[in-house]
């Protein structure tokens, strides 16, 4: 599932681009035979790459001239040479929606889908990019279909095509950063799992089933960066330092004011996750079994533990490099960089398969 009108054929050399908020990670990632290889990665940090935000599209339109500059660095210091890339599609430019179908055949899903799309899409479809992904049934089975659909404005769409060109990439492909991130940590794991995506301006609830996103939620508080202005609030401090400070010591910070500020950001997190898989539970008949924690605010010190404690399951935070050829020196790295680049990281798998 992904919107790939560029190209009908993927090489075995790939680049994914995560373009968020306050960073760009890029990685390069090469696939021969049934092995695969993080060639180079790099990483660039900014207060913003968004112009303004537009209410319309539902998402903040990107500083193409800047976000282009920013890449041609990172690829030259990773002497990233492959030109073939694809780019993920941030949660909060992405609609998700999933309902239910009647047996249909494979063209009648596709026409069914902008039939019905129209109804929780808040934007005219004459102007939305759409693609979905059948996530139970099978079409000309005589079975009722669920699909889930994805809806980005061709806005956004064609922002991403300026800023590939503008970088000197070929895009292939854009994707939702929801697909990338459960192609990248979930891999064979066949339970229901809870994936929290806490970045620095919005924190995804993602719904996984059988290695199958069912559902998506994008939240807009209890993110990273919130965290890090309440701390610089609370000790009036900047918030480069707030940042550090965080990062250090987070919940487990001796000083009870810290720990009070980022409890204040974390429990309506904790109480939103609840009750998405309390509603997930009572509709499907299913419990989630385990959380996943991703994104720059998942190392955060005693966040896992806190999360076990207040949900009652296991909570790990998984490495999207586990099963890469790599050096030994290097995996206590890669696991450390994990959170930060799952979502490049899967992005790029996606067109290696």
């Amino acid at each position: 599932m992904g919107f790939n009108p560029f190209n009908l054929f993927l090489p075995k050399r790939m680049v994914g681009v995560d373009i968020g908020t306050s960073s760009i990670k890029i990685v390069e990632i090469s696939k021969w035979g049934g092995g695969r290889t993080l060639e180079n990665y790099g990483e660039m940090k900014s207060a913003s790459f968004f112009r303004d935000s537009s209410s319309q599209t539902g998402s903040n339109l990107l500083s193409a001239g800047f976000i282009s500059k920013a890449m041609k660095a990172i690829l030259d210091e990773a002497r990233i040479k492959t030109k073939a890339a694809i780019f993920s599609i941030p949660d909060y430019s992405t609609f998700f929606v999933s309902f239910d179908l009647p047996p249909l055949t494979e063209k009648e899903v596709s026409e069914a889908v902008r039939f019905n799309a129209p109804q929780y899409v808040p934007l005219p479809i004459s102007e939305t990019t759409l693609d979905w992904k059948i996530i139970s049934g099978t079409p000309g089975n005589k079975q009722p279909m669920k699909v889930l659909v994805a809806a980005v404005a061709n806005q956004i769409v064609q922002e991403y095509q300026r800023i590939a060109q503008m970088a000197g990439l070929q895009l292939y492909a854009l994707e939702a950063e929801a697909l990338s991130i459960v192609r990248a940590l979930v891999k064979d794991n066949k339970m229901t799992i809870c994936l929290l995506d806490i970045g620095t301006q919005s924190t995804t609830v993602n719904i996984i089933e059988h290695g199958v996103l069912k559902k998506s939620h994008s939240l807009d508080f209890s993110t990273g960066g919130q965290m890090t202005y309440s701390i610089a609030s609370a000790l009036d401090k900047s918030y480069t330092e707030a940042e550090d400070i965080k990062i250090k010591d987070g919940l487990l910070s001796s000083n009870e004011n810290i720990k009070n500020t980022l409890y204040l950001q974390v429990d309506p997190l904790l109480t939103e996750v609840k009750k998405i898989i309390s509603e997930y539970s009572q509709y499907e008949q299913k419990e989630v079994q385990e959380i996943y924690l991703a994104g720059g605010t998942a190392n955060l010190p005693g966040l896992k533990e806190y999360f076990a404690e207040a949900l009652d399951r296991k909570v790990q935070i998984p490495n999207c490099f586990s099963d890469f050829l790599t050096a030994p020196i290097l995996e206590e790295t890669l696991a450390e960089m994990s959170p930060r680049f799952c979502v490049a990281v899967g992005v790029a798998l996606s067109g290696l398969k």
